[in-house]
């Protein structure tokens, strides 16, 4: 296998944690308001039973980064395969809401674990002239994932199944166990192993297979990257002088991610388009629609992400967000627009997603940070997006009830100005550069 075709299948492998990731984030769309009749929830204890991975998630995103700073970044994939397959198969199976909840809190620990890890090993092992597009696979699979989650959701509820919702949940199972087994095939990063184990030489085994044009240069910056960090490793140190802008663009990246309503969208999908008076089974339906405008719109922006660059990526996500929100917000209101528009305007807010923020957001946190704090500063990053998640998705349902439509999603049209105004004035551009290379970049901008 040539280097090109190796650094793809790893890329990929390492990827399918973002599909599950996907998967596993939109599947509960489709069981939500069976749990919520099941069990009769409350609009509070229905929020937490859909948030609850999420918060998962926080923790895994926060801590993700110590064991694949410890262990490394393949035994950490290992691991976030089989707390996808546990979660899976277990929430299937839950007899009650609070099983249910444990369970899917061990799943999210694997998604906010994958946020952290997937994204910088591919990062760590992929050649700088196709970093970009190699990290943003994990975002194509996370929405290709999410697709999947929805194809899937409607199938099983068309089909009529005893208790739909369960064969919902435990679809998850057949991916992870594959992923789990294929994180075994790969090698272990060879950034890591020269920063954290001083094994020069494996590490240049493995450069050699997968970014043979640059593997000298690597090593070299590599090296010189160790020798000269003499911070101590650990979250304290992202916000010391020296690294506290560069901690700062991570977390306000993602903290935009989620400010634009991207998972309230996501989560509530079918409930949403209810909400404008869209029959139940067409709304399911819509949502398949959302998760194929979603991997199209990823495709476009995997091309162009190391062609135009990470900052024109964001600022075009950044227009057709605010132009999307505002006709959201607006197709609510009663005004001239019929809800019958609704769905238009929400694809397009994908689409906007899909191209900017979705496709950016996970290389950008993984290209800022230094070889020696990279995995505590992409927990920090993916803590920041994932906490905020949680909270949107949780209070979604009261606050929608509560203020409605209109109020909500006009306030997330207000902060995606405030994402463009960030985009302008503080979002460097990254795009065809080795990680040492940025990192020399990000020491002088922090000096």
């Amino acid at each position: 296998m040539n280097s090109k075709k190796y650094v793809i299948f790893l890329s990929i492998v390492a990827a399918l944690g973002g599909f599950l990731f996907g998967f596993d984030t939109a599947v509960i769309s489709g069981a939500e308001r069976f749990i919520q009749e099941k069990w009769q929830l409350s609009d509070w204890t229905h929020g937490m039973a859909v948030a609850i991975a999420l918060y998962g998630t926080v923790i895994g995103a926060l801590f993700g980064g110590v064991p694949a700073d410890k262990y490394g970044r393949k035994k950490s994939l290992l691991w976030i395969g089989l707390l996808y397959f546990v979660s899976a198969l277990g929430s299937a199976l839950a007899p009650d809401v609070i099983t249910f909840m444990a369970l899917r809190f061990i799943g999210g620990l694997g998604v906010g674990a994958s946020s952290v890890v997937a994204p910088m090993y591919i990062s760590e092992i992929a050649p700088a002239k196709n970093r970009g597009v190699l990290v943003a696979l994990f975002q194509f699979n996370i929405v290709f994932g999410i697709l999947m989650a929805y194809f899937s959701n409607y199938l099983i509820e068309t089909a009529n199944l005893n208790e739909s919702w369960r064969w919902m949940m435990g679809m998850e199972a057949i991916p992870a166990l594959i992923y789990t087994l294929l994180t075994i095939k790969v090698p272990k990063s060879p950034r890591w192993l020269i920063a954290h184990q001083n094994n020069v030489a494996e590490a240049t085994e493995i450069l050699t297979k997968t970014d043979p044009e640059g593997v000298d240069e690597a090593i070299r910056l590599a090296i010189e990257e160790r020798n000269r960090e003499k911070i101590k490793v650990g979250f304290s140190a992202l916000f010391k002088h020296g690294h506290i802008k560069t901690t700062m663009l991570a977390i306000m990246i993602a903290m935009f991610n989620q400010l634009s309503g991207i998972n309230a969208i996501i989560y509530f999908a079918p409930r949403v388009f209810e909400m404008a008076g869209i029959d139940a089974e067409s709304a399911l339906l819509s949502t398949i629609g959302i998760g194929a405008v979603n991997m199209i719109a990823t495709m476009l922006g995997l091309y162009l992400i190391d062609r135009i660059g990470r900052k024109k990526l964001m600022l075009i996500g950044s227009v057709g967000y605010i132009i999307s929100l505002i006709l959201i917000a607006y197709s609510f209101s009663g005004g001239a627009i019929p809800p019958s528009y609704l769905p238009v305007f929400v694809f397009i807010f994908i689409a906007s997603h899909a191209v900017g923020q979705g496709s950016v957001i996970w290389v950008f946190i993984a290209e800022v940070f230094p070889n020696e704090t990279r995995a505590y500063g992409q927990s920090i990053g993916c803590f920041t997006h994932w906490i905020l998640a949680a909270i949107i998705a949780n209070i979604f349902p009261f606050f929608a009830n509560t203020f409605g439509a209109v109020s909500i999603f006009g306030f997330f049209a207000l902060m995606m100005v405030l994402q463009l105004v960030w985009v302008l004035t503080k979002m460097p551009e990254t795009k065809g550069r080795s990680l040492e290379e940025i990192q020399q970049d990000m020491i002088a901008s922090n000096a």
